[in-house]
């Protein structure tokens, strides 16, 4: 009998190190502003893409994951943390990561003994002082710069660099344990300098439908096409070494990109080319090879689920789903809903008559089907990010200026103010150019949406006020609110009576039916609160308008 306590140790110590031997290394690339479908193996004829379509041949690729966010810095801090921007504390582009926000490699250092490292393109998590010096010393010293604790190699530099890096890396490291190594490429990020040899003609590319056709617009696409073939060349310098080390088959390899392409509509925008990124899974022997997933993913969930898969419970805090499931097969979904954010971009100061380039709050929550937009700055004109100058949106400029821009364009891009409210139905609107919000036939989902989104706010500690959640003047059982619940309907029939053209919202001569001059100019500011110049259903309900009486002349 006095041996069994030394058979139990010897039992549960032979069970950790069972456990520990089938822990995955892992390799986590990510290319720069790459927008979903721009791989061959998605089906887009615009880029060739030979080394990552071997790696979903060989593994799984998913046709709907969203990053947090539309841009570099909160996104790669969704991707380590597990968590969304706003509670990771870094929607502002130039905030180092909080020291007591945990990251995914972290945990896998301290709790199954990883050798961690991060090389290439500047992994953005550490501050940006704009090349202050009194700024860059003050987060030396303060203790701000964080990954070289957090990490056992932290190393910059370009793409053919980053390739010399992973290699020294993969060849140095310690044999007697497991490594997790994050590869940054700056492909295909501006500038967009690829050689000719990897650029397709301009004249043979299927543009999307939500820019037009238009020679400029052409051109960038082609000089971006270039970029993404090139970042697949480097890819599989870093797969080969894989391969040539004999690591290949015990390691899990997630390509992706940190958010969409920097073109209109995309970087910096809430629309799926903004944050619908390539996603593509290989782990031999867990994965089955030619996996196509249409599930819903965040970039919230990849740290929970690179835990997941080492056997390791998610780090204290982390909101992200673990695709583990759909990575074994053993279940279609993981979550019913993504959610992503815009806060500021770069580091420039705010400035009157500044765009959404540099400022912009919004939140958007996408389902399977429909997306709703939340915009908290409205009257900030839009502006493409990273590439205000270039052909592609000079040239939709001077087209809108001509008058000669398809309605629904010149309605996304070039309105002012924006609406505050945006509402998609993806099945019949793929480029999100038709706002249904307001719309009688998408009341209740959109409800719904705004909803989800509101939790994801409360949960996440959100700093921005929470949506308006239409129908939230629901009827009472009893007294008072039941007098409320009738003028409700009351109000809804006369709303249905006003909008003669059904578009889900009322204009001045609508509203102003039955009313005097002076009375209809009143109430019409007094309801319009968001000063778009209409009136939404949302914005008639409620029995006292929620906007101010114009100021006396």
């Amino acid at each position: 009998m006095k041996a069994y306590p030394w058979v139990l140790f010897l039992v549960m110590f032979m069970g950790a190190l069972a456990r520990a031997s089938e822990r995955p290394n892992v390799l986590f690339i990510l290319s720069d502003d790459h927008s979903y479908p721009y791989l061959s193996c998605y089906g887009d004829g615009n880029v060739r893409t030979p080394c990552i379509d071997k790696l979903a041949a060989e593994g799984i690729k998913f046709r709907r994951f969203f990053t947090a966010a539309p841009q570099c810095v909160p996104s790669r801090a969704s991707y380590l943390s597990g968590r969304s921007p706003v509670a990771a504390r870094i929607t502002r582009f130039s905030s180092p990561l909080p020291r007591d926000v945990i990251t995914f490699p972290e945990v896998l250092k301290k709790e199954a003994g990883y050798y961690v490292g991060v090389v290439g393109r500047i992994y953005h998590l550490d501050g940006s002082a704009k090349g202050d010096d009194e700024l860059g010393k003050f987060l030396e010293v303060g203790g701000f710069k964080t990954f070289k604790d957090r990490f056992d190699v932290v190393q910059t530099g370009s793409d053919p660099v980053a390739v010399e890096q992973a290699t020294a890396f993969l060849e140095g490291r310690p044999k007697d344990k497991p490594f997790c190594l994050w590869v940054n490429f700056s492909d295909p990020h501006h500038p967009w300098t690829a050689p000719a040899s990897y650029r397709p003609d301009p004249a043979s590319l299927k543009l999307p439908a939500h820019v037009p056709d238009l020679p400029g617009v052409r051109e960038q696409y082609a000089d971006y096409c270039a970029e993404v073939n090139r970042v697949d060349e480097t890819t599989g310098k870093v797969l080969a070494i894989l391969d040539k080390l004999g690591l290949a088959k015990d390691t899990l390899v997630i390509f992706a990109g940190d958010n969409g392409q920097a073109l209109p509509h995309g970087k910096g925008s809430l629309y799926d080319p903004g944050c619908n990124v390539p996603c593509v899974v290989r782990w031999p022997g867990v994965v089955a090879p030619g996996g196509d997933s249409s599930s819903l993913l965040s970039g919230e969930d990849v740290g929970p689920t690179v835990l997941d898969a080492a056997g390791l419970k998610s780090a204290k805090g982390m909101t992200g789903v673990s695709f583990l499931p759909i990575l074994k097969g053993t279940a279609p979904k993981t979550r019913d809903y993504v959610f992503t954010e815009r806060g500021p971009h770069g580091s420039a100061p705010v400035q009157v008559a500044m765009n959404s380039g540099g400022y912009d709050l919004s939140r958007a929550v996408r389902s399977d089907r429909y997306k709703a937009i939340y915009n908290c700055t409205p009257w900030i004109p839009y502006s493409p990010v990273d590439s205000a100058g270039g052909s592609a949106w000079k040239s939709m400029q001077s087209l809108n200026a001509e008058g000669a821009m398809a309605p629904g364009m010149s309605a996304t891009y070039f309105s002012a103010p924006r609406p505050v409210y945006e509402f998609y139905d993806l099945e019949k609107d793929p480029a999100e150019l038709n706002n249904l919000s307001g719309k009688p036939e998408v009341a209740e989902v959109e409800r719904t949406l705004r909803l989800e989104m509101a939790k994801k706010m409360i949960i996440d500690f959100d700093y921005l006020p929470l949506p308006a959640i239409p129908g939230e003047d629901k009827p009472a059982k009893k007294g008072k609110g039941k007098a409320k619940a009738n003028d409700s309907a009351e109000r809804t029939t006369l709303f249905k009576k006003l909008d003669v053209d059904g578009d889900g919202k009322l204009s001045r001569a609508e509203f102003s039916v039955s009313r005097s001059p002076a009375d209809a100019a009143e109430w019409f500011a007094r309801r319009d609160a968001d000063g778009d110049g209409f009136i939404s259903r949302e914005e008639f309900l409620p029995g006292s308008p929620q906007g101010k009486a114009p100021a006396a002349k």
